[in-house]
């Protein structure tokens, strides 16, 4: 059983998505909140596999909500529900250890979706949110590092090209057509990627490629 908390403002989005992912088998809402204050709080007491998370809630916002949560280093994964597909706190929030993006008016298949590929440990990284981050570097206009981290060295030359097609938000299946290879040697890859360079999940990768200068805006492998 794949437990959520729901961390938003509007009690009439609480009540929707409570109904939505009740109605699923495997899944159940093991409490609401709020604010952000009351999520960090929610989240410690219940300690939820996946934590819906509003980005913009008063007392605290969802993106401190989400860096606290992820900081003290509970297995909680936080899904962020926003109403505008680039807002602005989105960025900031995926660097706080979100493990994905969702809008507020996605049908509620892809909603429980979503919460389920958080909870598998992978991340949902979709195209609006790659293009934001990409954006958002350029808008920074952040020289890169003159030199590139000891742990991107101790990556094998398949292994950088998986890194370089993962930064463009790529998924496995598109890694394996790019690359011939199949979906279980995609995904080591991608796990030892992960390992090597101690990251969460997919949408670190991306931040994280960015950050140190693997791939610059407008660079597509």
């Amino acid at each position: 059983m794949t437990s959520v908390l729901i961390a938003d403002d509007q009690a009439l989005v609480r009540v929707g998505l409570r109904k939505i992912l009740e109605s699923e088998a495997g899944l159940t809402v093991s409490g609401e909140a709020e604010d952000g204050s009351d999520a960090v709080a929610a989240a410690r007491r219940l300690r939820p596999d996946v934590v819906l998370m509003d980005v913009r809630m008063p007392v605290l916002d969802g993106i401190e909500a989400t860096r606290r949560i992820i900081s003290s280093g509970a297995p909680t994964r936080v899904l962020i529900l926003t109403t505008f597909g680039l807002d602005t706190y989105v960025f900031e929030a995926l660097r706080a250890g979100a493990s994905g993006f969702m809008l507020k008016d996605a049908p509620p298949e892809e909603i429980v979706a979503g919460v389920r590929i958080v909870a598998n440990g992978e991340a949902l990284l979709a195209p609006a949110v790659t293009r934001s981050v990409i954006e958002e570097f350029a808008r920074r206009d952040v020289p890169p590092p003159a030199a590139l981290p000891p742990a991107v060295e101790e990556l094998t030359p398949r292994e950088r090209e998986v890194l370089d097609l993962l930064a463009a938000g790529l998924s496995n299946p598109e890694i394996c057509a790019r690359l011939v290879i199949s979906e279980a040697t995609a995904k080591t890859h991608v796990a030892r990627i992960l390992q090597k360079l101690g990251l969460r999940d997919r949408v670190q990768v991306v931040i994280y490629a960015y950050e140190v200068g693997l791939v610059r805006p407008g660079v597509r492998p």
